[in-house]
C-alpha cells in the first residue's frame, strides 16, 4: 500500500484499476480535527481489501476547516464493493444515529457531482443507505 500526501489529502492507495470514471464516487464520513481514527480507518479499509482507495483531510486542513472527511471509493454499481464498506462503517460505527436510534440515511457520491459542485442542499445522491440497509436494525436489505 502507498500512502501519499498531497494537497490537503492523505491518499491511501492498493488498486484503483477498476474503478471506471463514469460511475467512480465515494462513501463519506466526518471527523473532529486531531483525530486520528481516519488515518488508522483508511488504512486497515486498504490493507484488508475492502476498497482500494481511500483517503481523509490531512490535520491542518481539518483544523482550518473544523473538520475533515473521509472518502472510500468504488463503483456505484457494485453491490459487493457497497456491501464491504457498508459493513466495515458499521462495524466500526461510522455511521451517526438518530436520538431514536436509527442510522442517518447518508448518501453515495458521484465523483461527477463532487466535480459539478454539489454539496450541501444542491447534493441529491443517486442512491443512499436506506436502498442498501435497513436504517432501523442495520441489517443489509440489497443484493
Amino acid at each position: 500500500m502507498e500512502i501519499k500526501h498531497l494537497g490537503g489529502w492523505v491518499y491511501y492507495v492498493e488498486d484503483q484499476s477498476h474503478l471506471k470514471d463514469d460511475t467512480v464516487g465515494k462513501w463519506m464520513f466526518f471527523f473532529e480535527p486531531g483525530d486520528e481514527t481516519p488515518a488508522k480507518l483508511c488504512q486497515k479499509a486498504v490493507e484488508s481489501g475492502v476498497v482500494g482507495i481511500a483517503k481523509h483531510t490531512d490535520d491542518y486542513v481539518a483544523r482550518l476547516k473544523g473538520s475533515g472527511v473521509t472518502c472510500f471509493y468504488l463503483n456505484i454499481d457494485d453491490i459487493d464493493a457497497h456491501k464491504k464498506v457498508i459493513t466495515f462503517f458499521l462495524e466500526h460505527d461510522l455511521i451517526q444515529k438518530t436520538k431514536t436510534g436509527k442510522l442517518y440515511n447518508i448518501g453515495f457520491k458521484l465523483n461527477d457531482q463532487t466535480r459539478a459542485g454539489e454539496y450541501g442542499n444542491d447534493f441529491k445522491p443517486k442512491l443512499t443507505l436506506d436502498q442498501l440497509v435497513d436504517l432501523h436494525t442495520g441489517e443489509w436489505i440489497a443484493g
